[in-house]
């Protein structure tokens, strides 16, 4: 597989020594390595276990001069709930391109998958990785109080659902349990409404996978039903190319509004596939998206 930003984070004069090179731990010189795919300029951290499952692993992307109390984003990958991995390109290259040069720490997550769990438990993992990154974040630059949480289509509705519902974020064991982050940025979520979705008798069949028929479960895992308080930020990214994308993401933002959160939907022109893929690519797009982070980063959202 494998720019419009602020700079997030200057490097330390003399940042943590690397472990030692191997497979899953290496940096790349500027230009890349012809001896692997990853970028160049950057450090790479791969497969790091969160848990005990072989998908709850986590790939970190580090600037290669080193970081030092450096903003962190947490990438969830999206695939319909059944599929997808850390490492497909739309999910992390011009993201880390755009991102990582400027100081930050991209981290982007693997978790099991439909049909051995559902969507409910795929966010109880996606809390899991939250709260194990935020407590190894120092060792690789990053400060554990400056998390971002995005994800992309089914990656979306896992991350919306652990920004909204408390008891997702509770079911983590308490030595890993995530601290409060900064907020969370959904890039054109495939669920928000749960409950209406699987009332909808025209509902597509991959949600019943992901869902199963029972209501309590629908109630458990749906943002919508699960938000009965403020959150932390909130930026909804919806394509207005997708029938009712935009119409579900604003019904969710303002319900977080009335419960006093700082919440935005950001409309783009864009399909499904390319609001994920394009993000990092130097846009309007990008722009608006680096100007929510830095409002995270300077407290101006809060």
């Amino acid at each position: 597989m494998f720019a419009c930003s602020a700079v997030f984070a200057r490097p330390v004069p003399t940042p943590p020594a690397p472990p030692v090179k191997s497979q899953n731990n290496f940096c790349n010189p500027v230009g890349g390595s012809p001896s692997n795919p990853m970028p160049g300029n950057m450090c790479f951290r791969l497969n790091i276990p969160y848990g005990s499952d072989p998908l709850q692993k986590l790939d970190v992307y580090m600037p290669a001069a080193g970081a030092y109390k450096a903003p962190v984003i947490l990438m969830v990958h999206g695939g319909g709930w059944y599929q997808g991995d850390k490492m497909d390109t739309p999910v992390v290259l011009n993201k880390v391109q755009n991102w990582v040069p400027t100081g930050a720490i991209f981290i982007s997550i693997d978790y099991p998958l439909v049909p051995q769990v559902n969507a409910l438990q795929e966010a109880q993992s996606v809390a899991r990785a939250l709260g194990y990154a935020q407590r190894h974040a120092a060792e690789w630059g990053g400060d554990p109080d400056k998390f971002v949480l995005m994800g992309f289509s089914a990656g979306a509705h896992l991350v919306s659902l652990v920004a909204s519902s408390p008891s997702v974020v509770k079911s983590t064991p308490a030595s890993i349990r995530p601290r409060p982050w900064l907020g969370t940025i959904a890039l054109d979520s495939a669920a928000y409404d749960v409950v209406s979705m699987m009332n909808n008798p025209y509902h597509q069949s991959i949600f019943d996978d992901a869902f199963g028929s029972d209501p309590e479960l629908w109630n458990a895992a749906s943002p919508k039903a699960q938000m009965k308080g403020r959150m932390a930020p909130f930026l909804a990214v919806c394509s207005s190319q997708e029938d009712y994308s935009c119409k579900w993401a604003q019904d969710f933002v303002d319900q977080a509004l009335g419960y006093g959160t700082d919440a935005l939907v950001l409309s783009q022109n864009l399909d499904h596939g390319d609001i994920n893929n394009n993000l990092g690519l130097p846009s309007n797009y990008t722009t608006q998206v680096s100007a929510f982070m830095a409002g995270l980063y300077d407290g101006t959202l809060h």
